[in-house]
């Protein structure tokens, strides 16, 4: 894909001949995010299982979730923050160890305090892997390619969502619930030991040819200096971003925690059944990471302007999310799957978008702020979502409300997006 890249106006294969190097970068990006949502997902994929040994109500798997999301609205805020400090390498790392224990501490739950503590101890470290990898693809690409390098490894999301209602029937019925969490969280210190050995700053990596670094640096540089958070807190474009994210990513939030227990409920799926709907859900949602970020990259290679570009990619991927809304009365599974794979698809375009706003509006130093900022705001929407979602299943039983506000929620967040933000100009004088 990296062919469809123009610079300065060339052929696209211009860009190509000046090295690979950062797509290199963006693949370890990408199975970092695989392996985190294998982590996140696994406790969805075995509601099941759980709430039959454990005997727990649909307010009390919400409260779990709600646990794993307090501490990802709390760690969002201080990895972004953090990141900036320490950098991508380093910052990441940290992120890592803490979600990789906390996954494998998952294991070892007794009772409704256990999973409450290793959730929110989950959340706190995998609460570091997108204001990382932001900031990295922040350090490792221009601007004309950041949307199409984020799509990519935001769709680590959905090959992690993938592999977890495959794997999980595997351990499962081979050796235990238990296992199943214990065999995944120990993937995270592989990848982390090849991050540790691979990643560098542009600058500091030996085999970057001096024509790659060039094109990486392509864009101004960033003024000198530190930031404080009240400069930020004070710019629309931060909360153009924030209020997106708290707007969006409760759906994204929903579709991960709950479409297990939707197909259970309303289609008779099981830990053995409702894998291939799953699978299907997020091979779908793949190619709209890819195709929303490479939308927005075409259309700048194009000549179109920013603004523009990222505005209708996330214009078409919130129209593709309205069928979703008829998805509780459709009777085929199959026919489920269909819509609410195209929602989950737009959600990742647009998320893809969404998440190069901070590195189009601001300087690169305060990139994993905003990151930080927004991804607090969009854990505390996915926290009320939780408890909305616990509380109409306890009382009334039916997915409708939820599936409502999923298909309205991108549109929405698009208007507030562009009366904020309506040139997309960068904010000035961050000190």
């Amino acid at each position: 894909m990296a062919e469809m890249i123009e610079l300065d106006g060339a052929p696209a294969a211009q860009a190509t001949r000046v090295g690979r190097v950062r797509w290199t970068i963006c693949g370890l990006l990408f199975f970092a995010t695989a392996i985190n949502y294998v982590d996140r997902q696994m406790i969805a994929v075995l509601k099941p299982t759980l709430q039959d040994e454990f005997g727990w109500t649909e307010t009390t798997y919400a409260d779990i979730v709600f646990a794993f999301q307090a501490a990802y609205a709390l760690g969002y805020i201080v990895f972004g923050r953090l990141i900036d400090k320490l950098g991508a390498r380093f910052g990441y790392s940290l992120a890592a160890v803490i979600w990789g224990l906390a996954a494998m501490a998952t294991s070892a739950a007794r009772d409704i305090p256990h999973f409450l503590m290793a959730r929110f101890m989950l959340g706190l470290g995998e609460s570091g892997n997108f204001p990382a990898g932001i900031k990295a693809v922040a350090e490792w690409f221009p601007k004309k390619e950041r949307a199409f390098a984020v799509g990519i490894f935001n769709a680590g999301a959905n090959i992690g969502a993938i592999i977890t209602p495959i794997i999980a029937p595997i351990l499962v019925f081979n050796f235990g619930w238990r296992a199943a969490f214990l065999v995944t969280g120990a993937l995270v210190f592989v990848w982390l030991a090849v991050w540790l050995i691979v990643y560098r700053r542009p600058r500091e990596k030996a085999n970057l040819s001096a024509a790659e670094l060039a094109y990486i640096e392509s864009d101004p540089a960033d003024p000198p200096g530190d930031v404080a958070w009240l400069p930020l807190l004070k710019r629309r474009q931060t909360w153009a971003y924030a209020l997106g994210k708290f707007m969006i990513d409760p759906i994204w939030w929903f579709f991960l925690f709950w479409l297990p227990d939707f197909f259970a409920r309303e289609h008779g799926l099981n830990l053995l059944t409702f894998g291939p709907p799953l699978v299907a859900i997020y091979l779908i949602s793949d190619a709209g990471s890819v195709a929303g970020g490479w939308l927005s990259s075409k259309l700048i290679a194009q000549g179109k302007t920013i603004n523009f570009a990222r505005k209708i990619a996330m214009l078409v991927c919130g129209l593709a999310v309205l069928p979703v809304m008829l998805a509780p009365g459709i009777a085929s599974v199959w026919g489920a799957v269909l819509v609410i794979g195209l929602a989950t698809a737009a959600h990742q375009g647009f998320s893809a978008n969404l998440y190069t706003l901070p590195s189009d509006l601001f300087p690169r130093k305060v990139v994993g702020a905003v990151i930080g900022i927004g991804g607090t705001m969009g854990a505390i929407g996915g926290m009320l979502m939780a408890k909305f979602t616990g509380w109409v299943l306890d009382t009334t039983g039916t997915y409708w409300p939820m599936f409502a506000v999923a298909g309205f929620a991108y549109l929405g967040a698009l208007l507030v997006i562009h009366l904020l933000v309506p040139q997309m100009e960068e904010a000035k004088d961050i000190a």
